[in-house]
């Protein structure tokens, strides 16, 4: 993270661990063709993506304690900075609905890196943009970096900070359970036979102009 150290500076990071069955454990062998894949959003950019924006502001000359271009009525470091969701209720919430066969927290790497990992090379996740639409910080970040929308995708969580895929039968009791613990979540997508990528984002051009 170039500028974010001092020279002698350290980072002091913590951790949680946690305990499980075998038998509760998801892997990417439970995901099957034809699995619904349910979307919870993002609170802001999260934790990932912020040597671009601090390239952005540098660039721009912009004033962290004046209004934020996309939020005027916050100024730009606190719209920036807004807390990372937590996704514990939502996900116990899906657990206990129905058949969950995986959950793909949406950090580095963004909606192209991070969904494959939970699936097997054979299976691609196709993800509909329409449904929701780009949040500003998102739409103000991809002018300001001139990024191409598949490089925003790739960069940033764009609005969605949690993918779970569920089987079919299950989908609409797990999304109203979720949906009961105050969370929102809609059905983004499905798991489909892979033919080329591993996530195929439709109508990214009409969604995100």
């Amino acid at each position: 993270m170039p500028g974010v150290y001092p020279p002698g500076g350290y980072d002091l990071a913590g951790f949680c661990v946690g305990a499980a069955e075998r038998g509760q454990l998801l892997s990417a062998n439970n995901v099957k063709d034809g699995d619904l894949v349910l979307a919870l959003p993002s609170s802001g950019i999260h934790a990932n993506g912020f040597s671009l924006v601090r390239k952005v502001i540098s660039s721009l000359r912009l004033n962290l304690s004046e209004a934020a271009p996309f939020a005027s009525h916050m100024p730009l470091g606190t719209a920036l900075l807004a807390p990372t969701r937590i996704y514990a209720d939502a996900v116990k919430a899906a657990l206990s609905a129905g058949t969950v066969t995986s959950i793909s927290h949406i950090t580095g790497g963004g909606l192209i890196e991070n969904p494959p990992r939970v699936f097997s090379n054979d299976l691609a996740l196709h993800l509909e943009l329409k449904a929701r639409p780009l949040p500003p910080v998102f739409y103000w970040l991809k002018q300001a970096a001139q990024m191409e929308n598949y490089e925003l995708a790739r960069t940033f969580n764009c609005g969605i900070g949690m993918l779970i895929s569920v089987r079919p039968e299950d989908a609409d009791n797990i999304l109203q359970k979720i949906l009961q613990t105050g969370e929102d979540c809609w059905v983004a997508g499905s798991i489909v036979k892979r033919q080329n990528a591993a996530v195929i984002l439709h109508h990214v051009d009409s969604a995100w102009a």
